[in-house]
């Protein structure tokens, strides 16, 4: 005791600076761990992988953009369930002015350029009259090209890739995604350190001034910065369950973290401009057109061949047709997306994801996030062990110096 009271008095300044330089220690190597997490997004160095850093998100973005994917997929959006949700009657109401000025393109072209003569020919009257017609004929349309889709959605639609392409297209969105429903997990592991590293400096202040060995400072650094991050991490995890009060954090904030999951993966991942565009440009989508071109094949059969098909021949009336669906191809991807707001709504993918989130395993839920820690956990610690070891060089410096 008289040891310890010597020393205090001799070096007291930096002896009360201790727990505090400790408590920055712990605070530092939390903030250091969690933007190493983050960034940078692409390698930094110059012999990937050893000499350099890559943030721990961007750099297993393929394996987590799996994860993220499988979770989605296996979990929480059921493709027809949503697409079931959607009202025919509602649908083509949404693009109806699209949908009929498309109509007018498609039917006058296809008949100047198959039949100029023909249509030429025809008074004015009669041109407004043969291209109504083909409106008239747009909602029976949309109802079975709905059909279609409502009654082949999962061999049409490959959700999985469509929340593939959409978490590849930017590595920002992964490490947003991440991110943003991470951070009061963040917060709590920075405040951690502070509180664990100024415990543990008052335990490095007693011994030092008990031995006052030089290697005590730069051991205790490394120790308080290993300890304080491996147990910030492990905290925001564990325990699952409530047990003595303790909770991780994360697991605590289910019902916050599925709603804001839930809005991410709904406003960035399964938009309505992404699913349209998996319908009709997925890897599955080539049935779909194929089955919508003999949709619109039949209409323009059904509506025109009374005025036009005892005009031209067969083949030529045939060509006609084709030319006809073709060119609904084209304008199907825009003339949908005119139902994007109500669509938005409808498929309501936000609460969706959300409530199932809730309904998932703890171990489940803590997929959602666990391996973005996982995999490099223990460099994260081991730089917070490095910089905790330096800080307690450098205070051994200041002490023999």
């Amino acid at each position: 005791m008289d040891a310890l009271l010597a020393a205090f008095a001799d070096h007291w300044p930096i002896l009360a600076s201790m727990p505090f330089i400790a408590a920055a220690i712990g605070y530092v190597t939390k903030r250091v761990a969690i933007e190493m997490m983050f960034r940078p997004l692409d390698f930094v160095g110059v012999a990937e992988p050893w000499l350099g850093w890559q943030g721990v998100v961007p750099r297993n973005s393929a394996r987590m953009i799996r994860t993220s994917a499988d979770l989605i997929t296996g979990k929480l959006v059921d493709p027809a369930e949503i697409v079931g949700r959607l009202d025919p009657d509602q649908v083509a109401r949404e693009i109806q002015t699209p949908l009929l000025i498309a109509v007018d393109r498609i039917a006058r072209e296809v008949l100047e350029e198959h039949h100029p003569h023909l249509w030429e020919m025809l008074p004015g009257i009669a041109q407004e009259i043969l291209v109504k017609r083909v409106q008239a004929g747009t909602v029976d349309l949309v109802h079975e090209v709905m059909a279609e889709i409502r009654a082949s959605i999962d061999e049409v639609l490959d959700v999985q890739q469509v929340a593939v392409t959409a978490l590849e297209r930017d590595k920002r969105l992964l490490v947003r995604l991440v991110r943003d429903i991470s951070r009061p997990e963040m917060s709590f592991i920075a405040r951690c350190g502070i509180y664990f590293g100024f415990i543990l400096g008052l335990v490095q202040t007693v011994v030092w001034g008990l031995t006052q060995q030089p290697w005590i400072l730069p051991v205790f650094g490394a120790l308080i910065g290993w300890f304080t991050d491996w147990l910030a991490i492990k905290l925001v995890f564990f325990p699952r369950e409530r047990r003595f009060g303790l909770q991780g954090v994360f697991q605590r904030r289910r019902v916050q973290v599925a709603r804001q999951y839930g809005d991410l993966i709904a406003s960035e991942v399964m938009t309505v401009p992404n699913l349209v565009e998996g319908v009709l440009a997925g890897p599955r989508s080539e049935r779909l057109l194929a089955s919508i071109a003999r949709v619109v094949g039949e209409a323009v059969e059904k509506q025109t061949r009374p005025f036009v098909g005892v005009a031209v021949s067969p083949q030529r009336f045939e060509e006609m047709k084709s030319a006809a669906a073709v060119k609904a191809l084209k304008h199907l991807r825009e003339t949908a997306l005119a139902a994007e707001p109500y669509a938005r709504d409808a498929l309501d993918i936000g609460n969706t994801i959300a409530a199932k989130m809730n309904r998932l395993t703890r171990v489940e839920y803590e997929g959602l996030l666990r391996p973005a820690f996982r995999q490099d956990e223990w460099k994260l610690i081991a730089v917070g062990a490095v910089i905790g070891g330096l800080v307690g060089e450098l205070q051994v410096l200041l002490l023999l110096g």
